[in-house]
C-alpha cells in the first residue's frame, strides 16, 4: 500500500547538524562494533552477516581520526591497532577452501564473525585487500613513537603489506586480476579503466617484495574513456564512490601521471568534475524521483528498497536493492535512491556544494546513532516484503549502516577539514614509491622526504600468471570522435599489442546492428567483435580495429525500403556514416603503420546494410568488405564490383530478409564480380558466432589487398 502525499514531510532530527555530530557518529560505528575478540568491522549493521575487510582497512583509519579528534586515547587507538595486526598476522592461510582467511597475503572479500574465515563461497578480493593495506599503513606511518607497542604496529604492519603476493594476481596483460576462487581459479575481469582501485596498484607498484611494473600502469589508464558528462569534461566512472575510495589515503591535489598531464588537470580535479556532474543529474531529475534538488542528491553504491518493478509518475521502475548507483556518459543507474557517503565522501573536492547537502539530509531524512543510514528513497513508498526498510516512516529509510559506506563520510570530512589521512600517507615510503613508479611527479610528491623502500626485488622482471583468464573488453582503448562543429562519435578501438618498427598492420572498421545503438560506447563490442581478440587471432592477424557506435535513432546508412529493397542516396550520407568515415580517416592520420591497403569494413545487420553503403562511398579506401544480414542498392553496384566481398546472411532470417543479400550478390554476379556468398540454411537473424569465429572468415579477409 502506498503512502498519501500528506505524509510525505520532511524529518528533522532532534540533535542539530554539525561536522564534528556527524563524524563523532560515524566513527562511533567503528568503535563500538567492532569485534570484541577478533577486532574485525563488520560489513553492515544492525544486520550482522560477517566481516568485511575493506571496512577494516577504513576502520583502521578511523581510529586515527578518533585520535586527533579527542574522542579516543593515542593509547586506545594503538593497543586497538595492534591486536587487529595481530589477528589479522595469524589467521589462517592456505589454497584450501574452507578453514582459512586468505592466501598469498591476500584475504577473502568477507570473513565469517566466529573464526574470521572465509565467509561461505566469496572470491580472494584484490581491491578488498587493498583498501584492508591502505588502512594498515596509514597505521604504520601515524604511529611513528619508540614504545614497544607502537614499535609493533610498525613491524607488523610492514610484515602485512610486504607479504602480499601482489604480481601472483597479475595477468599477461600486466592487469591485476579481481579476485580467485580456490573452487575455479581466477576471474577474468580485471583492474582497467578509471575507477577506485588507483590506491590498489600504486601499493603493488611500490611493494619491496613483489612489485608489478609501470607497465601496469600504462595498461591501467589505456581503457579511460574521456568525455563531457553534463557539461564536465571528465574521465568517467559512474558511481561516485570510484571517484573517492583511493582520494581517501591519497592526496593527488597537484600531482600527475602522463595521462592526467596530456588532459591538463589532476585526478582530484576529475573527481571534482564527478561530484558536480553527479549532483546536476540529480537537479535535472530525468526519472523524476521524489525529493531530488540541490542539496538533496548523491549516487553512488548502496542499499536499496529491494528488488521490485512499480508504477511511479506513470511509468514502470525497476528499484534495486544494494546496487552500484551512479551516473556518468556511459552508465547510468538511478532508481530514486540516496545515499549520504555519495555527498560525504565527495567533500574534500567541492566543499561548496557537498556540506550544504549533508547539513540538509541530516535535516531533512532520520538519522541514527551512527549517522546517516546507508540509503534513503522517498519515491518508494510501498509496504511490502520485498523492501527491507524501517517502520514508521512515509519512505524507504534503510535498516542499515555499511562500513565501506561510513568510512569515506568520516575520512574524507576529516581530509577536508586537516587533511590528516593525506599527511599520514605522505609519509608512507610504499606510497611514495608506487606513485613515483607510476609516473606522478609535481607538487607534494617532488617535494616528499619519505625514503622510499628500496629493494633488489625492484628491478626483477616481472613474471605475469599465464592462470588468468584475459577479459576481451581489456584489449580496446574507449574513445571519442568530435567532428568540428562539435558532433560526437563515441568508438573503441583495439591496437597491435607489439606493434614492430618497419611493420604495417591491416584495420578493419565494424559497424554493429540496430539493438547496439546507444552513447555508452560500450554495447558495439557485443556480437562479434570479441574474435578478433581471440589468442590464435591476435597472433596471426595483429590489426587495428575501429568499433564505432551509433546513435539510438540513427543508421550507418543504407536506407531500408519494401520488403527487399535498398535506397542508397550517394549525395547524403547518415550522420553516423560521416562521422565513422572521417574518424577512420582520422585515425589513419595518427597510425603511419597502419597498411593503406589493407582497410577492411565489415557489420551486421544495420551495419551490414552501413557496411555495403560507405563501401559505395568510398570504394578507393576499402581491400574487402563483409556484410552480415544486411543488403544495399543495387542499382550503385558498379562503384563496388571491383572490391572483394563475402556476403553472409541466415537462411531463416525474418528480421533481414535473406532476399537482401541474395539480390546484392546476383547484382555484383551480373556485373562480373567475384563476391562470394554464405546462407547458413539452419540459422536466423543471430549468425555472428558462425561468422566471426570461423577461422575461414578471418583467412580470407586479412588475405585481401587492394
Amino acid at each position: 500500500m502506498a503512502f498519501s502525499q500528506a505524509q510525505q514531510s520532511p524529518m528533522v532530527n532532534p540533535v542539530p547538524y554539525s561536522i564534528d555530530e556527524l563524524q563523532r557518529r560515524t566513527f562511533n560505528w567503528f568503535w563500538e562494533l567492532a569485534d570484541t575478540t577478533n577486532f574485525q568491522i563488520p560489513d553492515r549493521y544492525p544486520t550482522l552477516s560477517f566481516s568485511s575487510i575493506a571496512a577494516t582497512g577504513f576502520g583502521l583509519s578511523s581510529y586515527l581520526v578518533g585520535v586527533e579528534r579527542g574522542w579516543i586515547t593515542r593509547k586506545q587507538a594503538a593497543d586497538r591497532v595492534l591486536k587487529t595486526l595481530q589477528v589479522l598476522k595469524d589467521l589462517p592461510q592456505g589454497p584450501q577452501a574452507q578453514g582459512v582467511s586468505g592466501y598469498k597475503g591476500f584475504y577473502y572479500h568477507f570473513l565469517d564473525n566466529q573464526k574470521a574465515h572465509r565467509y561461505q563461497k566469496v572470491e580472494l578480493s584484490s581491491i578488498d585487500t587493498g583498501l584492508l593495506m591502505a588502512g594498515i599503513l596509514s597505521c604504520m606511518s601515524y604511529f611513528d613513537g619508540n614504545d614497544a607497542t607502537e614499535k609493533a604496529i610498525r613491524e607488523t604492519s610492514d610484515f602485512l603489506y610486504r607479504r602480499v603476493e601482489w604480481d601472483w594476481f597479475m595477468n599477461d596483460r600486466y592487469l591485476l586480476s579481481m579476485g580467485w576462487h580456490p573452487e575455479k581459479g581466477f576471474l577474468s575481469a580485471e583492474w582497467r579503466g578509471y575507477n577506485e582501485a588507483m590506491v590498489l596498484l600504486v601499493m603493488a607498484m611500490g611493494s619491496p617484495t613483489h612489485p608489478v611494473p609501470k607497465k601496469m600502469w600504462d595498461q591501467w589508464c589505456n581503457t579511460y574513456y574521456r568525455t563531457e558528462y553534463k557539461g564536465q569534461d571528465m574521465v568517467n566512472f559512474g558511481p561516485l564512490f570510484g571517484h573517492q575510495y583511493s582520494h581517501v589515503w591519497i592526496d593527488f591535489r597537484g600531482i600527475q601521471d602522463d595521462y592526467m598531464r596530456g588532459m591538463g588537470i589532476d585526478y582530484f580535479e576529475n573527481s571534482r568534475r564527478a561530484t558536480l556532474a553527479n549532483r546536476q543529474h540529480c537537479i535535472d531529475n530525468p526519472g523524476g524521483f521524489t525529493g531530488y534538488g540541490p542539496n538533496i542528491w548523491g549516487l553512488t553504491a548502496g542499499d536499496g528498497p529491494g528488488y521490485a518493478e512499480k508504477k511511479f509518475n506513470g511509468r514502470t521502475v525497476r528499484f534495486n536493492g544494494y546496487a552500484a548507483r551512479g551516473v556518468a556518459a556511459d552508465y547510468h543507474d538511478d532508481d530514486g535512491t540516496i545515499a549520504p557517503t555519495a555527498v560525504g565522501g565527495s567533500v574534500p573536492f567541492a566543499p561548496e556544494v557537498c556540506l550544504p547537502a549533508l547539513e540538509a539530509m541530516w535535516n531533512r531524512f532520520p538519522v541514527g546513532l551512527y549517522g546517516f543510514y546507508d540509503g534513503y528513497n522517498e519515491s518508494y513508498t510501498w509496504k511490502d516484503e520485498g523492501a527491507k526498510g524501517q517502520d514508521g516512516f512515509p519512505y524507504w529509510v534503510d535498516v542499515d549502516y555499511l562500513g565501506i559506506d561510513q568510512g569515506p563520510i568520516l575520512l574524507m570530512l576529516e581530509n577536508h577539514r586537516s587533511e590528516l589521512l593525506w599527511n599520514i600517507m605522505k609519509k608512507n615510503p610504499y606510497i611514495v614509491q608506487g606513485l613515483k613508479k607510476a609516473g606522478f611527479t609535481g607538487g607534494w610528491l617532488d617535494k616528499s622526504k619519505a625514503i622510499t623502500a628500496e629493494s633488489p626485488a625492484y628491478g626483477k622482471s616481472a613474471v605475469t600468471n599465464p592462470d588468468i583468464p584475459l577479459d576481451p573488453a581489456g584489449y580496446f582503448q574507449r574513445l571519442e570522435y568530435k567532428d568540428a562543429s562539435g558532433k560526437k562519435l563515441p568508438y573503441q578501438m583495439l591496437k597491435p599489442e607489439s606493434p614492430k618498427k618497419g611493420v604495417k598492420y591491416p584495420l578493419v572498421l565494424f559497424l554493429h546492428g540496430a539493438g547496439e545503438r546507444g552513447d555508452n560506447n560500450h554495447a558495439q563490442t557485443k556480437n562479434g567483435v570479441y574474435a578478433f581478440c581471440e589468442t590464435v587471432n591476435l597472433e596471426k592477424y595483429p590489426c587495428y580495429l575501429i568499433a564505432p557506435q551509433c546513435p539510438i535513432g540513427q543508421q550507418w546508412g543504407g536506407l531500408q525500403r519494401g520488403l527487399e529493397s535498398v535506397t542508397f542516396d550517394p549525395s547524403t550520407p547518415s550522420e553516423p556514416g560521416r562521422l565513422a568515415l572521417e574518424l577512420l580517416d582520422k585515425v589513419l592520420q595518427e597510425n603511419p603503420d597502419i597498411d593503406r591497403n589493407r582497410i577492411y569494413i565489415t557489420g551486421l545487420s544495420m551495419g551490414g546494410f552501413g557496411t555495403i553503403d560507405l563501401l559505395m562511398r568510398r570504394p578507393e579506401l576499402f581491400a574487402a568488405a563483409m556484410p552480415l544480414c544486411g543488403g544495399g542498392d543495387i542499382q550503385y553496384t558498379d562503384k563496388i564490383k571491383n572490391i572483394p566481398i563475402w556476403l553472409f546472411h541466415g537462411g531463416i532470417d525474418e528480421v533481414v530478409l535473406p532476399a537482401f543479400s541474395r539480390n546484392m550478390y546476383k547484382a555484383l554476379k551480373d556485373k562480373g564480380s567475384s563476391v562470394k556468398y554464405t546462407e547458413f540454411s539452419t540459422l536466423g537473424h543471430s549468425m555472428w558466432q558462425e561468422t566471426y569465429y570461423n577461422p575461414a572468415v578471418l583467412d580470407w579477409l586479412f588475405s585481401q589487398h587492394r
